[in-house]
């Protein structure tokens, strides 16, 4: 995406004369100049082209500000999102491994990882975890809030012009550059009297010189744990039968794990004159967390709290006599760095080279915990390993607008090429933490009891590479119609090349109405971390409450390879839209926009198997699986987004409104969720179909008030245990949020919110209560009820 930024600054300042010819006009003409000028942002997600605005963009492109994204109380961009998107759906879920740190997050209802992430226009890194169903998505809580100018979100698919994974949409992050300073501290607790959070954010651009622009980013965060538990029937149990003993209740806790985060960064750029600009960023985070694991019972957990005579005198009840909550931490270091050089070599050509390093790490632990089967020598706290994720990324793109003779406006052709470097390593933990003891023979369990580390087997490090190259052309064939075309080659190291196209039109019936569409073909192709890795997991029996150990193999594993494992291929996809969009003067704006996904080959994991009898089984899995693609999807639905913006009194009135339906089925294919009938249940009705939102803001004077509407239709959970799965099936929910901002000064301003003001809480979990759970924890929201928050802000 190369900008000329002399056409960002003159369409910046037509804007702004527009302006000054209707200052002194009457209420209706403000309000319009005011909806006009929400509309004239240059766009530069989905399009090379440097004159596209959100109203005439060839493709549906949302536009969030840096005050859109100060207005929601959250620093977690995913809840930020979650909350001004509606196709956007992100999950909480407690006690569920590495998830509860990097929540997975969907557009549309598709994978995490089928929607491609840029800052400043060029790819975001991945997270080392590899989530549900082997997702690999890059972690959006690693960006700080604080750094944000404004978000485009593009709701099409865009292999084509981006590469691999852009199936859902495209997410672009552009990075703040202002001048001055900002300082914002708040305070928030959610009515329960639990989850206190504490947050700092800093902002502050200068100029080095006269043509160096530098923005510095800084944020600190701390939050508490929250509970919505109640004490398990079987600690009740057991603190009747032992009386003399004090058992902590609840035992273990569900909810958002204690967490503590600071992240910097910068945003660069030095203008070296005749047109050659340098620019560079660079975002460090790093995190700490800690979250429950299920409770052991030492009445019932007899492959832990088992006497046996290779240990003679030896009983975990002397180190855990009323059981025990294994304790999960999480220490990711996440960096991103991205250098570049972008000129003319003329008017009509103009070139931009970039090379950028991406890296997240994460270190897992457990703590109050035991490797049973190591008896007394077995200790209480384990480091289980590390998973790094690398990305080396050298792009080349170039910007050619050619005039052509019979059309208005030139003819848009960008080309360029990009090589991307992707490796995935896995560290071993402790020997401990995996180590099967003597223990074993009698049945007590191996492995860190709760979560096993990566044991020598399983460590190692593997990288892909990939070559691509594209053209993408926009043609104004007159003032009222544009068509498009984008073709992209790319080659993979691990499986061979692909090739995708995409055509889109765009066609104005009048100034403030226009019909657009588009049809593409997409992929997303797998990662080093899935095509190579084996992981183990344990779980908790809701129906026996005993604990299992599963592992999943990567494809060429021995034992995958002889239950069918196959190669994995990239997935694909075949996206069509159809939409239209308008505005007019009265500040009134908005499109719909239908769409249409197939994908085949879809990522997931395979059935479940049982080891066979004499095959070595060193990590003792009750059942493994691989990762396979075999099945095949239709995504359905409709985006309809508005807006009402104008001058109300003496103040400004802002009404927005979105809603999505989404319906995802499955077509086929030979994998369990295409098979099965309770996996297929899970997968296609795990998320609401519906989402909306609506909000209502109204600045006067020194006081701006919020009213946003939230809306999640209804969905089903499940629980899996080893005889089956249990479903339920949640109805719709409704979330009242309310804000007040008050500017004490010219530069300092206060302000109080509450989300879900009515302290809304979903259907109890029935089927899950035997955990003490008491919301389900794979709810499309928060269920932790009434969150306030008070913060203050200060400008230099």
């Amino acid at each position: 995406m190369n900008i000329k930024r002399s056409q960002i600054a003159s369409a910046a300042a037509l804007c702004a004369c527009q302006a000054m010819m209707v200052a002194h006009a009457d209420t209706s003409a403000d309000a319009a100049i005011t909806a006009a000028d929400s509309q004239q942002s240059i766009i530069v997600t989905g399009t090379r082209a440097s004159n596209r605005t959100q109203f005439d963009t060839l493709a549906p492109v949302d536009v969030f500000s840096r005050e859109d994204i100060a207005a929601v109380a959250s620093s977690d961009l995913n809840d930020v999102l979650a909350q001004l998107v509606p196709s956007y759906v992100v999950q909480r879920l407690p006690m569920a491994d590495g998830q509860v740190f990097v929540r997975p997050a969907t557009l549309r209802g598709l994978s995490p990882d089928q929607t491609l992430v840029l800052v400043n226009g060029r790819r975001f890194h991945r997270s080392a975890l590899l989530g549900a169903r082997g997702a690999q998505a890059p972690d959006l809580a690693q960006i700080p809030t604080s750094a944000i100018k404004r978000i485009e979100v593009l709701r099409d698919g865009a292999s084509a012009q981006y590469g691999s994974d852009a199936i859902a949409g495209v997410i672009n992050i552009i990075l703040d550059d202002s001048l001055g300073g900002e300082l914002t501290a708040q305070h928030s607790q959610y009515s329960e009297g639990d989850g206190k959070a504490n947050e700092l954010h800093a902002k502050y651009g200068f100029m080095l010189g006269e043509h160096a622009r530098i923005a510095l980013f800084a944020e600190a965060a701390q939050s508490d744990p929250t509970s919505r538990t109640r004490q398990r029937p079987d600690a009740i149990a057991f603190q009747a039968a032992h009386p003399a003993l004090s058992v902590p209740n609840p035992v273990q806790r569900w909810g958002q794990p204690e967490l503590e985060s600071q992240h910097l960064g910068y945003n660069a750029t030095l203008d070296l004159g005749n047109e050659l600009e340098a620019y560079s960023y660079g975002l460090f985070a790093h995190s700490d967390g800690t979250s429950d694991f299920n409770w052991r019972n030492p009445d019932t957990g007899t492959t832990v709290y088992k006497l046996t005579t290779i240990f003679p005198g030896w009983d975990v009840r002397s180190i855990y006599p009323v059981g025990f909550s294994p304790q999960y931490t999480n220490k990711q270091n996440d960096m991103q760095l991205l250098a570049g050089l972008r000129g003319r070599l003329s008017e009509a050509l103009g070139w931009d080279v970039s090379a950028s390093y991406g890296r997240n790490a994460i270190d897992y632990g457990l703590h109050n915990s035991i490797n049973a089967s190591l008896g007394p020598a077995s200790p209480t706290s384990f480091y289980l390993g590390r998973l790094t994720q690398e990305e080396k990324l050298v792009n080349a793109s170039f910007n050619y607008e050619w005039r052509v003779a019979g059309l208005s406006q030139p003819v848009n052709l960008a080309f360029g090429a990009e090589y991307r470097n992707e490796s995935y390593a896995v560290k071993a933990g402790d020997p401990a933490s995996y180590a099967v003891g003597p223990g074993a023979a009698a049945g007590l369990d191996a492995n860190s009891n709760g979560a096993p580390g990566f044991s020598a087997i399983q460590s190692g490090k593997w990288d892909q590479d990939s070559y691509a190259a594209y053209v993408d052309a926009e043609v104004p064939l007159s003032r009222q119609a544009t068509i498009g075309a984008a073709v992209r080659y790319e080659d993979f190291s691990e499986f061979g090349n692909t090739v995708n196209g995409k055509l889109s039109a765009r066609f104005e019936v009048t100034p403030d109405f226009a019909l657009r569409g588009s049809y593409s073909t997409g992929f997303r192709a797998p990662t080093p971390g899935q095509l190579n890795t084996n992981s183990t997991s344990q779980g908790l029996d809701t129906k026996t409450l005993l604990v299992f150990t599963s592992g999943r193999l990567a494809n060429n594993d021995p034992l995958a390879v002889a239950l069918g494992a196959r190669p994995l291929q990239p997935e694909k996809s075949k996206n069509l839209s159809l939409g239209l969009t308008w505005k007019d003067a009265s500040g009134l704006s908005g499109s719909v926009d239908l769409y249409n996904i197939k994908l085949r080959d879809r990522f997931s994991t395979s059935a479940s198997f049982a080891v066979p009898a004499g095959v070595p089984n060193p990590l003792r899995y009750t059942s493994v699986s691989y990762f396979t693609n075999d099945f095949d999807t239709t995504t359905k639905g409709v985006d309809v987004v508005g807006s009402y913006l104008r001058r109300l009194g003496v103040g400004k009135l802002n009404l927005t409104a979105a809603w999505n339906y989404n319906q995802t089925r499955i077509d086929g294919g030979k994998s369990s969720i295409a098979t099965n009938e309770s996996q297929r249940v899970v997968f296609e009705e795990r998320l609401p179909r519906q989402k909306a939102t609506f909000s209502a803001s109204y600045d006067q004077g020194g006081w701006s008030t919020l009213v946003r509407a939230r809306y999640y239709g209804s969905w089903t959970d499940s629980t899996g245990n080893a005889t089956g799965d249990i479903f339920q099936r949640f109805g719709a929910m409704r979330f009242l949020d309310l804000a007040a901002t008050y500017k004490l000064t010219a530069k300092q301003s206060l302000r109080f919110g509450v989300d879900n003001v009515l302290n809304k809480y979903p259907d109890e979990a029935v089927f899950q209560a035997s955990r003490g759970l008491i919301y389900s924890r794979n709810a499309p929201y928060d269920t932790d009820g009434r969150n306030l928050y008070l913060d203050y802000t200060v400008k230099f």
